[in-house]
């Protein structure tokens, strides 16, 4: 039987994060001699970037509310003087020779747009869908943040940088919102506690483990009978600050993800029986 739990997948340029799940499908259908085994991920990359890509076995899948926010760190390569009708090198590439003379990001919560080229849905439909067909697309704008970002360096026409943000920012389109300049290169480095360097497509991380960056709250027999059956349970001390969201386990086995309620914490998505 397949675990549950996370991969932490390197994923390599030119492929679909769609086509790292259904390889990855693949791969366990045959080591578990044709078993069907659930399989999505937390978070998708552009195909022309490379870098950490979190993929669901299993119940895991369950978890991906959990992971899908997490903030992400990247380093970007970008080239200036020039544009890209998708804010990378993938797209129709026009040289301007117009580099921008200061590169700086804005930091803090923006208001961003999604670029025309992305996979948010306008009128029903995937926006990239309709900027294929040559039709002006303007996704509605969004809230989202950059916690920090550093110069790494600037030679000629391109420049190195690093930065961490939140979920759902498009880094494409922060660099393209510098001026004349596009991503010519974009690398997922670390999202929430999981880095990059950690990565191993072989290796299945359970999914207690990948989820222990929230806060614990250890059951008793009969309260941990409760929890796997979805009924709330009492808080606790109620001492620290209120999180999102808590891991209800008992004797090292993840139980349930619970969410406060009042003085008590409900069940949203059960891991054991």
């Amino acid at each position: 039987m397949v675990p549950a739990g996370v991969i932490l997948y390197p994923k390599p340029p030119e492929v679909t994060s769609h086509d790292v799940v259904a390889a990855v499908r693949r791969r366990l259908r045959e080591a578990s001699a044709g078993q069907r085994v659930r399989v999505g991920h937390a978070g998708t990359l552009d195909p022309f970037a490379t870098g950490l890509l979190i993929v669901l076995v299993g119940r895991a899948t369950r978890a991906q509310r959990f992971l899908i926010g997490l903030p992400k760190r990247y380093r970007v390569l970008a080239r200036l003087g020039w544009r890209s009708d998708t804010g990378d090198r993938d797209g129709r590439l026009e040289y301007t020779g117009r580099a921008p003379e200061r590169v700086e990001l804005p930091t803090g919560e923006i208001l961003q747009r999604p670029p025309a080229f992305s996979a948010v849905r306008v009128g029903g439909e995937r926006a990239y869908a309709r900027a294929r067909r040559g039709e002006a697309v303007e996704p509605p704008p969004r809230r989202v943040s950059v916690y920090r970002w550093s110069l790494l360096r600037r030679e000629a026409d391109r420049v190195e940088l690093e930065l961490e943000c939140s979920a759902g920012t498009y880094v494409r389109k922060l660099v393209s919102d510098l001026g004349d300049a596009y991503c010519e290169e974009l690398e997922r480095t670390g999202i929430g506690p999981f880095d990059r360097d950690d990565a191993d497509p072989e290796r299945i991380v359970p999914v207690a483990q990948a989820l222990d960056f929230l806060p614990e709250r250890v059951l008793e027999p009969e309260d941990a009978e409760r929890a796997a059956h979805g009924v709330a349970v009492a808080a606790g001390d109620g001492r620290g600050p209120r999180p999102d969201h808590v891991r209800l386990t008992h004797q090292g086995t993840l139980v349930a993800i619970a969410e406060p309620r009042g003085d008590e914490l409900k069940p949203v998505v059960v891991f054991e029986p």
